[in-house]
């Protein structure tokens, strides 16, 4: 018995290519898609992939033709008007740059002696130079007059958190070292020295040319693509009051022919070959963080409908409806006329209907109160925003905790595991950060310390163009991590130190402080006791090692 399958005329199908012997494009197949190509990313048959053809864009080209002054303006106005992107970025900022972000000089005395053959270069000296250089730096970093900001209205850690928001948002931290020796003199500035920031806006090609071989967004290159200079509106272009400005670009090279820095460009680099950033870190979610915009929106305006309707009185009679119904008898418009009239005086002397708070009266007779029933949010709405707001967090590199706010949803053990995974990320960032934008801002600083201040060199020493890198050197004192659990970290913390596996110094810079300045300060604390005659505090007194738990850590059995 044949079996046969009907079209929707009721007749029979015509044979497949394979058995009709047509040889042609083969049919589906259950795992390869539609096509018989090795890989399914590559197949553009199928219904989920045709349609996704993307073009194969240069590093630099992903951001050229306006499409970066596009994402650039939709991603700030989201951080403008968006609580939840404010507050991811702030995360962020709080947790890579912070509010006292600055160096601890740590001079890597070893390859200055051996490339100097000078012995003097040690640990000794090094802690001494370290000191005078710090104390430089402080000094140039929070004046109170802010003569470090070429602007004089922030410090170097301001500076610093702001360069790191440009490059959060913009894509690209961007920044101008000015020398001004007419700034310096005796009540004024010490140093000539100040950080100019850019708006990344300013960098693009004179005259908004296209990319080209030795120019790509601003940034001059040579044959090996190495950044010789970049090119900088005179003025933003969005002021008005400044357009004639804004259409003249200078060129500022990268370094002077002996290496001090001039412009300070750091980005993110995403692929080889890239001379500049752009995107910044909300442009693969921007997309959703719109669509949660939107959808919060509609809740809320049917939610205030909803509300603004919320009870109603009925009444049986409508004057028009029943003035018609019963036609132009007069006895029938005084009825109802004397009715409407009843009504009136009844709730005339009545108070208003109250639903909360308040007892309701009885209605009038033939009256019946009704309410619209409020639906909105809906009950989908709270996962649609859960579900968002984790995949923004994810683009962020931030938990989701963090983003939101929302801690109901976790408990100590999987928090503390989110929290470690994300502190690498902020540590990435962080030291990213301290490589293209800090530290050569740092190094312009340092050359003129070197030539103003007596700084305690031994004989013979280098000078700090030909070994800046090893004077230079530095660890950056990051925002402290916090505790969650501050009891068992504190002791898990001291056990590591019993044991070898951390320092003092490590576990002061993860809390984001300065272990000399706590050991200074534990001194002075401790002198100042002594000197009054009083008994120091059990905490000053140094026990061999803390109990566990169990009291029995260090105790030898």
């Amino acid at each position: 018995m044949m079996v046969a399958i009907l079209d929707a005329y009721g007749r029979p199908l015509p044979p497949s290519r394979r058995q009709s012997g047509v040889v042609g494009r083969p049919g589906a197949r259950a795992l390869s898609g539609s096509s018989n190509i090795p890989y399914d990313a590559a197949d553009i048959y199928g219904g989920a992939m045709e349609a996704w053809r993307p073009y194969l864009w240069s590093p630099d080209g992903e951001l050229s033709f306006g499409q970066r002054d596009r994402i650039v303006a939709r991603t700030r106005d989201a951080d403008r008007n968006d609580g939840w992107v404010r507050g991811g970025i702030s995360r962020i900022l709080d947790n890579t740059i912070g509010a006292n972000f600055r160096p601890i000089s740590k001079p890597d005395y070893r390859a200055l002696s051996y490339f100097s053959g000078n012995p003097a270069f040690d640990a000794t000296w090094a802690d001494e130079f370290g000191h005078a250089i710090d104390a430089c730096w402080r000094t140039w970093a929070t004046d109170p007059e802010h003569y470090c900001d070429g602007m004089q209205q922030l410090s170097v850690a301001q500076l610093f958190w702001l360069a790191m928001r440009h490059k959060l948002l913009d894509g690209d931290a961007l920044g101008a070292m000015l020398w001004r020796p007419e700034l310096v003199g005796p009540g004024r500035a010490r140093y000539a020295t100040s950080l100019q920031l850019i708006d990344p806006d300013r960098l693009s090609n004179p005259q908004l040319r296209f990319d080209q071989q030795t120019m790509r967004g601003g940034v001059e290159v040579d044959q090996y693509g190495v950044p010789l200079g970049y090119w900088i509106r005179r003025a933003h272009q969005g002021d008005w009051f400044s357009a004639a400005k804004a259409v003249h670009w200078d060129y500022f090279p990268r370094r002077t022919a002996w290496g001090r820095p001039i412009i300070v460009h750091d980005y993110d680099h995403d692929r080889a070959g890239q001379h500049h950033g752009g995107a910044g870190v909300l442009a693969p979610v921007l997309q959703r963080i719109k669509m949660l915009v939107k959808y919060d929106s509609v809740e809320l305006d049917a939610a205030i409908i909803n509300a603004i309707f919320a009870a109603y009185v009925k009444s049986p009679f409508d004057p028009q409806m029943v003035e018609e119904a019963l036609g132009s008898d007069k006895e029938s418009e005084v009825n109802l006329g004397q009715y409407q009239d009843m009504r009136e005086e009844f709730w005339s002397d009545r108070n208003r209907i109250m639903l909360g708070g308040a007892q309701m009266t009885h209605l009038f007779p033939g009256e019946d109160i009704g309410s619209v029933s409020a639906n909105h949010p809906t009950g989908n709405f709270e996962p649609f925003e859960v579900a968002i707001l984790r995949h923004v967090a994810s683009g962020l590199g931030i938990t989701y905790e963090q983003l939101s706010g929302d801690f109901s949803r976790t408990n100590y053990s999987s928090f503390r595991g989110a929290t470690n995974e994300v502190l690498k990320t902020f540590d990435r960032r962080s030291k990213n950060f301290d490589t293209g934008f800090a530290m050569p801002v740092r190094i312009a600083a340092l050359e003129e310390f070197f030539d103003v201040e007596d700084l305690p060199l031994p004989a013979g020493a280098p000078p700090f163009e030909e070994m800046r890198g090893a004077y230079s050197a530095c660890r950056w004192l990051r925002p402290g991590r916090g505790w969650v659990n501050p009891l068992d970290e504190i002791r898990a913390a001291s056990l590591a130190m019993q044991t070898g596996l951390t320092t003092l110094e490590d576990q002061a810079g993860e809390q984001g402080e300065d272990w000399e300045e706590i050991v200074d300060q534990r001194a002075v604390e401790i002198q100042r006791f002594k000197d009054r005659g009083l008994e120091l505090p059990a905490v000053y007194q140094g026990p061999a090692s803390p109990p566990d738990a169990g009291g029995k850590i260090g105790s030898g059995g």
